[in-house]
């Protein structure tokens, strides 16, 4: 049974978090097989594997963390290397056309932001949070004309 949503319950995705988490595990499991398992590895080439090692997983991890959090104030957009804080005056409509990876913001400063939280690879439940999203934005940008 699934939890039921909040309207500030963050945007993340589902599968590509699974994904990036057990790729991380498997980096890492092959990285200390191979310094362990190789002799002939010295130091330096021992600490060069560990290195890729480590920036995979953290790209795995950082994957694993994208996300959208909504608060009364606005929206905190964590992508895989850039984190945009947005006021909901800020988002003038969101987007989410046959074939986008994931949901599009269309910005007041003619810009448009990419929201990874969001992934089409999710399916239906990508649509719904799409849906939620763009129904956060509409609340939170309402004017006493509702113009």
């Amino acid at each position: 049974m699934a939890a039921p949503t909040t309207q500030y319950t963050p945007f993340r995705p589902h599968l590509a978090r699974i994904v990036t988490l057990v790729m991380a595990v498997v980096v890492l499991a092959g990285t200390v097989t191979v310094i362990l398992a190789i002799p002939e590895l010295g130091p330096g080439d021992q600490i060069g594997f560990a290195i890729v090692g480590l920036l995979i997983i953290w790209f795995c991890w950082r994957q694993a963390s994208v996300a959208a959090l909504p608060s009364p104030e606005g929206l905190v957009v964590r992508n895989l290397l850039v984190t945009t804080r947005l006021e909901w005056a800020q988002i003038v409509a969101v987007r989410f056309g046959a074939g986008q990876p994931w949901v599009q913001l269309d910005l007041s400063d003619g810009d448009t932001l990419a929201v990874m939280g969001v992934q089409r690879a999710d399916g239906v439940r990508a649509q719904d949070e799409a849906q939620r999203l763009a129904t956060l934005v509409a609340q939170h940008s309402r004017t006493a004309r509702d113009d």
